[in-house]
């Protein structure tokens, strides 16, 4: 892992207004879930996940992986890995755009640096950790393999299969994380198909469970420092967050999971984002 040039904060602010400029840009794409979940991502790829840009490979041996089951945020996932540079920041410009590689959910046909596996049908992205996770225990490859769920995502009965797996096999390099911001596209998560207490739920399959603030940083260090301690099995981090965070009017709202601002929105949003290392 190669050591990030800028703060957390300064990355987070940069992402948070990369998001906004790409989904309005295109006018199409999911904002709300991507600002959401910025804050613990920006931490993992900043300090935690041991990957190199330069020497990624789509196998991932020799190197933590990350899966993006929720594949629908991928403006979060596409500034993270252009600003870490795994490809240059300029082509965010290209998102949604015809015969970009930066497509509305992550693929792999065109070769995009950092992006494993095609991802956006919801529920099966544990499923394709574990099987990851579980290789790299195979292969005595010590390293670990990341996936973030949504809790819409996880009304999904794939989820809780894949669950029962990873905790069956004591699966140990395994961490998975939800963006618990309790929105999904039709309304709040309770209202639609209520997931009830994440928390009791994966303690109930077996997981060892951590719970912290998905906005405040030292909380976010805390929680993957314990989720890579020594253990018998799978990890979950159940990353309580806001919908649209750091933009007002798209705050803890389910209107912004799949809509792209007005260019007056735009403004109003980045008029609140610092620009800390520079626009595309």
């Amino acid at each position: 892992m190669q050591q990030a040039p800028y703060s957390v904060p300064d990355y987070a602010s940069q992402i948070r207004r990369d998001i906004i400029r790409m989904v309005t840009s295109a006018t199409s794409g999911h904002p709300g879930g991507s600002l959401s979940s910025t804050d613990f991502m920006t931490v993992l790829y900043a300090e935690c996940l041991k990957q190199t840009p330069g020497q990624w490979s789509r196998d991932g041996r020799n190197m933590d992986m990350f899966f993006l089951s929720i594949g629908h945020i991928s403006p979060l996932f596409y500034s993270l890995l252009a600003r870490m540079g795994y490809f240059p920041v300029s082509e965010l410009a290209t998102f949604r755009k015809l015969g970009s590689r930066l497509q509305g959910h992550p693929s792999v046909e065109n070769g995009l640096p950092g992006i494993h596996v095609a991802s956006g049908s919801l529920g099966q992205g544990l499923s394709v950790a574990c099987g990851a996770a579980l290789s790299k225990q195979i292969d005595g490859d010590n390293h670990k393999v990341y996936v973030l769920l949504g809790d819409g995502e996880s009304e999904e009965g794939q989820v809780w299969e894949a669950a029962m797996f990873a905790a069956h096999h004591k699966i140990n390099n395994l961490i998975a994380m939800t963006d618990w911001n309790r929105q999904q596209i039709d309304g709040p998560v309770e209202k639609i198909g209520g997931v009830g207490d994440l928390c009791a739920k994966w303690k109930a399959f077996g997981w060892r469970v951590i719970t912290c603030d998905g906005h405040h940083y030292d909380e976010i260090r805390q929680a993957y420092a314990k989720a890579n301690e020594p253990q018998e099995g799978p990890v979950m981090i159940l990353m309580h967050t806001n919908m649209g965070q750091g933009v007002d009017f798209m705050f803890d709202s389910h209107k912004w999971h799949g809509k792209a601002p007005s260019a007056e929105q735009e403004k109003q949003a980045l008029a609140q984002l610092k620009e800390t290392i520079g626009d595309y």
